[in-house]
């Protein structure tokens, strides 16, 4: 071991070095001296109570002070309010609810997973089914996937003339109770 030190003296020197600058940096410093002075504000016991700021009470209310008077550029921005208030309303009519429409499931083939698709294709009211052409109504059967055929199959359109026109006399008589 002694021969290993012998041979790297510089390096041993070195670390020896950086050991004894370490120790005096965390031990032998000298610690700056502590503040002994005691600070006596308010929250202090003993402390007297505290000033009021006179500034803020004296000072005139609000209603006192004249109002801004506009400037002549005042007349660019008149009318804005009431454009953003009628685009405002116009989005809110948008994005409202459009009305249910009719019960289509009254349809006999038509249960709830074909009503809810046909929903989502746009049909809501029998008076739409009623008005079905034959390439209407292939249009809308190839989108009904595994309910393809049921359209004219269930004979919709007529089902659907007669519930638009409130026949329900006649519907019941061709196909059943409702």
């Amino acid at each position: 071991m002694v021969q290993m030190i012998e041979a790297n003296w510089i390096a041993v020197a070195a670390v020896l070095a950086l050991v004894l600058l370490v120790a005096w940096l965390v031990w032998g410093r000298a610690k700056p001296a502590r503040q002994t002075r005691e600070y006596n504000d308010v929250l202090s016991e003993g402390a007297g109570p505290a000033q009021r700021n006179t500034a803020l009470i004296d000072a005139a209310p609000a209603a006192a002070i004249p109002p801004i008077v506009p400037g002549p550029a005042s007349g660019l921005m008149a009318g804005v309010g009431e454009i953003v208030a009628h685009a405002a309303e116009e989005e809110v009519e948008a994005a409202a609810p459009a009305p249910a429409g009719d019960d289509l499931s009254r349809i006999k083939g038509v249960g709830p997973k074909l009503n809810a698709r046909l929903k989502e294709l746009g049909v809501t009211t029998y008076a739409q089914i009623a008005a079905w052409s034959e390439a209407d109504m292939a249009a809308i059967d190839a989108q009904l996937g595994s309910f393809a055929g049921r359209p004219k199959r269930d004979s919709w359109v007529e089902q659907a003339q007669l519930l638009a026109g409130g026949d329900t006399s006649g519907y019941e008589a061709k196909f059943g109770k409702l």
